[in-house]
Parts: C-alpha cells; structure tokens; sequence
C-alpha cells in the first residue's frame, strides 16, 4: 500500500512513513494510492464481532508491511483495552430507525480516542524499532488536544506541544489538557481561534529547517492514520443494523471534516452507506459550499459547540482531490485561491460532492432545544455537538432507511451548555472525578510563529 499527496509533488511513501510524517512536504494530505474493499461475505462475517475483530479486518489491507498481524492485534488489544464500554462503540435507539453511536467511551470521553489511542501505540512499535524520537505537534478546537495528550503522555521517545485557542474551549477540554503531570507533554494557549491554530502548526510543517530539525510529526486528523482508525466504527455500526444486505446513512456533527471523510473510506471499500450528512453549527462553511456557495472563509463566532468552531476544513482537502478526479493541480491551486479567502467548486467537482455528502445547519437555539428535546424524551443526555447531529439527521433522514447519528462526545465535557438546556449538570466518570482538583500547568503563547518554533526548540526533552 503507498501513499500518495493531495498536492501531488511529495514523496510517495509508505504506511509507516506517511503516518510518521503526517502533513506532506509540498503542504497536501497523505491518502492512499487505491481504495481496498472488502467483499459483502467479509462484511457479513463482522455481524457479531468483537470491536477489535473488526479493526483487524477493516483496517489491516492500508498498513502494508508496517506491522506484522499478530504485532497489529496487539497493538489493537491495547488501545481499546482503557475503554469504559465493553463494546467500545455502543448504540442506543432515539426513535424508529434512529440510533446514536455513543464515541465517547475512551479515556477522554471523546470521539478522538478511538484514532489517538491506536495511533500512540503504532507510534511506540515504529519509533521503538527504529530507535528515533519525534515531535509531535497539534492543534485542537478541544478534544484532539486532550485526545493525543492521553495516548502520548510518558513515552520515552515522543515530545508532544498542543496547541490549543486560549479561552475557547471548554473547561474540562481546557482542564484535560493542562492537567497531565508528565514532563513529555506541554500545553500551548495560543492568542487566536482554532483557525489559527491550525495556520501556524500548517507553517510549521512548511518550514522544513524546523521540521526536520525537531523531527516534526502531526497527529491532527491530517494524518492519515487518525482517518484510518474512525473508519472502523463505520463497519460496526453498519453490520449490527444489517449490513450489508441493507443501507445504512449516517450524521456526522462535523468541524475538520476527517470524522465524515473516515464515512466516505468505509462506504468507498465496500459498506452499504445510503447518505452521508454533513452537520455543522453556526459557523457553516462546510454546508455553504455543499448547498454550491463555493469555499469562502469568514470570521469564527464562538458556540456551545466549540470543537466545530472551525472555517478551515483541513480533511475537505481530501474529499475534495477525488472530487476533481484526483487532479493534485487543481487542488493546490484551490488551496493557493483558499489562502487568499476561498474558492469556487467546479461544476463537476460539486456534483460529485453532492453525490456522496448531503449537509444541515444548526442554530444555537436550535441545538439548546435538540438536547432538551431528547432529554425529555428518550431520556438521553447529549453534548451539544452531538444534538448538532441529531437535528440535522431529524431534518434530513429517510424514515425507510436506518440512521446512525455519531455522538461525538460525553455531555460532562460541556456541562455549563447542558445545564441550561436541561437542568441537569452532567457528572464527570468517577475515574475523572477529581479533574477539578487537579494542578494546571501550561504556556499562553501569542499567535506568532517564530514564539511558537523557539518555545518547542527550548522544551524539547535532552
């Protein structure tokens, strides 16, 4: 399996290289060369299956020759073993062939988990055997943050600098992330929206003296090994509703668009997917440009929904190159124009978008009364970017068809927003109890990217 750039003029490279290096060097995303599928008979077989079963088999076809199979499962074992849920991926029901695929099991409480646990490890194995260090940088609007911070806290051969908007994430998200008492990782609050974030640790991968001094790596949903992993649940969801012998659709509450490309992977390798739907908040460029507005960025409004405050998409990038055919020009010329403000979609390209992703808005009113609603009746409490979903899948689903909303993250992690829709404050897990209590320590930085670099270069472990 190789891999291949977006921007077409980076190193075609391997599984392990292409996840190591996470951002290309001429500034695409890493995807794979060919799409593997898988036949209906392997897809029946995962009716029943352990989550870790079916990761196995879904996600074993794109490493290659990076890990032999028995070092894959173990590595598999391993990750999903901190999880709270014995399923890993569970479903309630909502309503008549309405269900939500509860994410938020891992250590974080969070959809992240599922690809930041399995990547700390793959890490580890390649790292490991290589006797190399790296260091990993990544921007989140909240969850990706605490997510990597988790999986990489500790490791001997791993530094890890988050950076994250100062004052724009949620206290628990905030708390996750400046909390960890190992000397590996550190905590960056950056003057700036996500946006910004993203834009600097983007300049950083550009500037390859720096990037090839410190061994740069990223562990954002721009590395392909984080998209892989979201695949999995796809398959899970999908199998234990009937695939393949029926359709199934799904709503993703959707910021950098990896979490809905991972959905369009599994339906490309052969998952029965009827509709894939795009959810967004206020801040919805994703929908604009799928409702044929073209890619136009504007300002970033805080929300209760913070982790999709975002008007840089990075994984739309990938969604994007097969639009145009896999045309690597087109697309860097479309980010060239995206760097100016943004750009029209051809009329071929949008077809083949609007082919595959269908995509909602919802309004922060319209959200605080979604979780109210399904508090009042099902009985579920939901985190706001989860009722982002639920709504928008309201709106747009087919009743003759399943749909699967993806809860993204546990409703503690946003408690002030479910407070006021419901009354009810949401509790933390009894294993994070005391988070509150716990010392903070980070580094507000300004939104500069020469303060950024020297911070990194003077904290990184001797």
């Amino acid at each position: 399996m190789r891999y291949i750039s977006t921007r077409g003029s980076a190193p075609v490279l391997s599984f392990e290289e292409a996840m190591l290096t996470g951002l290309a060097r001429d500034g695409g995303l890493y995807v794979p060369e060919t799409i593997p599928t898988l036949s209906a008979e392997q897809i029946a077989a995962m009716q029943g299956q352990s989550y870790e079963e079916v990761a196995f088999t879904v996600m074993r076809p794109f490493i290659g020759d990076t890990f032999t199979d028995e070092e894959f499962r173990a590595i598999i074992a391993r990750a999903y073993e901190g999880f709270g849920h014995a399923a890993r991926a569970p479903m309630v029901q909502l309503a008549p062939n309405h269900f939500l695929l509860e994410l938020f099991h891992g250590p974080t409480l969070a959809f992240k988990d599922f690809a930041m646990q399995l990547i700390g490890r793959m890490f580890q194995a390649a790292l490991g055997r290589k006797g190399e260090r790296v260091t990993i940088v990544g921007a989140t609007s909240g969850d990706t943050g605490s997510a990597a911070i988790e999986a990489f806290k500790g490791l001997d051969n791993v530094d890890v600098f988050i950076l994250y908007p100062h004052g724009r994430v949620s206290d628990v998200q905030r708390r996750q992330m400046t909390t960890s008492a190992e000397s590996n990782v550190h905590a960056l609050a950056i003057d700036g929206d996500f946006d910004d974030c993203q834009a600097r640790l983007k300049d950083m991968f550009n500037d390859f003296d720096f990037r090839d001094t410190v061994r740069l790596a990223g562990v954002n949903s721009i590395n392909w090994g984080r998209v892989l992993a979201q695949v999995v649940y796809y398959f899970t969801a999908a199998t234990s509703l009937g695939a393949p012998l029926r359709e199934v659709s799904f709503t993703v509450p959707t910021g950098n668009f990896g979490d809905i490309f991972a959905g369009y992977i599994a339906k490309r390798m052969g998952l029965p997917i009827a509709d894939l739907v795009v959810a967004t908040n206020q801040n919805d460029i994703l929908h604009r440009c799928l409702s044929g507005q073209g890619y136009h960025k504007g300002s970033v409004t805080p929300s209760i929904s913070p982790s999709m405050d975002i008007q840089v998409s990075s994984n739309f990038e990938r969604a994007l190159f097969d639009a145009y055919d896999r045309d690597a020009g087109a697309v860097a010329q479309l980010m060239d124009e995206l760097g100016q403000g943004g750009f029209d979609v051809s009329q071929g390209a949008m077809q083949a978008l609007q082919d595959i992703y269908r995509s909602g808005r919802v309004s922060e009113e319209e959200t605080t009364a979604t979780i109210a609603d399904r508090r009042r009746t099902t009985g579920e409490l939901l985190c706001p970017h989860s009722a982002v979903g639920v709504k928008v899948a309201d709106d747009l689903r087919d009743p003759a068809t399943p749909m699967v909303t993806l809860a993204t993250a546990h409703p503690a992690k946003f408690p002030d927003a479910v407070e006021a829709a419901t009354g009810i404050r949401p509790g933390l897990p009894p294993r994070m109890a005391d988070l509150f209590d716990r010392e903070e320590r980070f580094t507000r930085l300004p939104n500069d990217l020469d303060a950024l670099k020297a911070h990194i270069k003077g904290n990184l472990s001797a």
